[in-house]
């Protein structure tokens, strides 16, 4: 499976390193690739280093003007004109969204890839990664806009919430192959 990470690329300290690792880890030890923005700094470059030296494949895409810290070595990269066709390139190469900690870039990455999902521009499973309880405000907006009527799908078919990585993998996998399996198939 090619799963996609939406995450920060600054410098962080230890609580979101570490599990941001084992996360990559866990993906590069079963067989996965790793798509994600490309660069080769900060947590961006610590899930890289963490899948790639598990065995996973890495796919890059970065934009044009970031291409100057996209990793050397990644077994695919695409340079983007500009951040939407970045998204869209993310989103295509993808079987699943892993959302990490993050600034403004990942909150937009976020919004749009659950706007098209709530649309049904795709049904790929998405998982936010509350490392930390970094996301319990995001959490609470989310309930708080379904319960208000703002969401036209349940909020479950949307996104699913993880505090480890274990579980957002095993979603993800469990996700992946009951929709291989097709409709109706246990």
């Amino acid at each position: 499976m090619n799963i996609c990470v939406f995450l920060s690329a600054a410098d962080l300290d230890e609580r979101y390193t570490r599990p941001a690792r084992e996360f990559a880890e866990l993906l590069g030890k079963g067989g996965h690739a790793l798509v994600w923005g490309g660069s080769d700094v900060g947590l961006m470059k610590v899930v890289a280093d963490g899948a790639q030296e598990a065995g996973g494949r890495l796919i890059g895409v970065s934009v044009e003007f970031l291409a100057h810290k996209a990793r050397p070595g990644a077994d695919e990269l695409v340079i983007a004109r500009d951040l939407a066709e970045r998204k869209a390139l993310l989103l295509e190469k993808s079987d699943a969204i892993v959302i990490m900690v993050g600034g403004m870039g990942t909150l937009d990455e976020a919004a749009e890839i659950l706007e098209l999902k709530k649309h049904g521009h795709h049904t790929k499973p998405v998982v936010l990664l509350n490392t930390a309880g970094f996301y319990d405000g995001l959490k609470q907006q989310f309930r708080r806009m379904e319960d208000e009527g703002f969401l036209p799908i349940p909020l479950t078919d949307l996104v699913f919430f993880a505090e480890d990585g274990v579980a957002a993998l095993a979603y993800l996998e469990a996700a992946t192959s009951a929709a291989a399996s097709g409709p109706g198939t246990p």
